[in-house]
């Protein structure tokens, strides 16, 4: 019984890769082979395989890898496992992870964040809610260990981080919120880029209501 549940969850979270990365690819938040997707099990990880594109997953192709690393079932995976292991590890609420390339948010460490600590200004409430703080980090080589492990270090104070000249890697409760607060980076990536004269952060106390109503973390 007990394994006929684990696997049920477990194709489960086979579909909800699959449908968040199609959901993904379709919108343009990320293009080719770009971007990879995890999320968290009770006996391992599953992650999608290296070079695949995020739009035509399969849900039986989609990487397994068991709690000491070894890949189980399904394509080879992705380059950034390491990455997003060290992200499970110092974040046990976190079962889910999502990479992209996304435009504006790469646009935005090209054209310069607003700050290393924090890419982009509390312009809106729903940045400040659904998001939080996101630092940058600096550009290395994909798949470098040393980012893995700057990324790791900040697992457990953040929803994500902003890789210079790669994209977002964004972690949650789940894929799909992962996803959701992915979404809402790049919107305010886009809002602030496209913006002239920029617009002024939310003040002190628009920040305190939101913290003392919504439980915001800011």
């Amino acid at each position: 019984m007990t394994l006929a549940i684990h696997a049920s969850n477990e194709a489960k979270v086979r579909d909800e890769i699959c449908v968040t990365g199609a959901s993904l690819y379709e919108r343009g938040y990320t293009v080719g082979s770009a971007g990879n997707i995890s999320a968290r099990l009770d006996d391992g990880w599953l992650i999608t395989p290296t070079d695949a594109c995020l739009g035509r997953l399969d849900p039986a192709q989609i990487a397994k890898v068991d709690l000491e690393g070894n890949a189980v079932s399904g394509g080879k995976p992705s380059k950034t496992l390491a990455l997003h292991r060290g992200v499970y590890e110092r974040n046990r609420e976190a079962r889910g992870i999502v990479h992209t390339h996304s435009t504006h948010l790469v646009a935005l460490t090209l054209a310069g964040v607003w700050s290393e600590a924090d890419v982009l200004p509390p312009i809106t409430p729903y940045y400040v809610m659904k998001v939080g703080h996101i630092p940058l980090i600096r550009y290395k080589r994909p798949g470098d260990p040393q980012v893995a492990q700057q990324i790791a270090e900040l697992a457990d104070r953040v929803r994500g981080v902003l890789l210079e000249r790669l994209g977002p890697v964004v972690w949650e409760r789940s894929v799909s919120q992962a996803s959701f607060a992915l979404e809402e980076l790049e919107e305010t990536a886009r809002l602030w880029l496209m913006t002239n004269p920029r617009p002024a952060p939310l003040d002190d106390t628009a920040l305190e209501e939101l913290r003392t109503v919504f439980g915001a973390r800011w």
